[in-house]
């Protein structure tokens, strides 16, 4: 087990704090040998939200929203240099997608961005409490939001 990071997952939401989350990573990436750095976007599968109850083919509509993904992700890793062939916008639940990209891709450190709630919004779960929940690696949370803005 090497002491530097050599392989740092961030998975975004695709908000204006994405990007803030990336800069913290890639500073780490940079501390640590320059490790590569990859960047993920999960979509939950619309039969999910909608509990499979709407009788329709939702493909086309679950093509479009990849597409914007897939976009707004290229955006935001773009702007810090990240490549295209390790920018990923994947369909499934985020933990568990994060999870699985982590051991498949032999990612030490997973960096996802946390909004700092408390009380029932933390009981009720959030993404960064799934992934810290099931990681074989090490996890980032960073903070941002209106109550805890990262930095530059």
């Amino acid at each position: 087990m090497s002491e530097y990071y050599q392989h740092v997952l961030v998975a975004v939401d695709l908000t204006r704090d994405s990007g803030l989350v990336l800069a913290r990573a890639i500073r780490i990436a940079r501390r640590n040998q320059n490790a590569r750095v990859s960047i993920m976007h999960t979509l939950e599968p619309l039969g999910f939200a909608y509990g499979g109850d709407i009788p329709m083919d939702l493909t086309s509509i679950q093509d479009q929203l990849d597409g914007h993904a897939r976009d707004r992700l290229a955006e935001i890793a773009d702007a810090h240099g990240i490549p295209r062939e390790d920018q990923h916008v994947v369909v499934g639940m985020p933990d568990a997608e994060i999870h699985r990209f982590a051991g498949e891709r032999d990612v030490d450190l997973i960096v996802v961005g946390s909004h700092g709630r408390t009380g029932f919004a933390l009981l009720l779960g959030s993404t960064s409490t799934g992934v810290l929940h099931g990681a074989k690696c090490d996890v980032l949370a960073v903070r941002v939001g209106a109550d805890g803005e990262a930095t530059e």
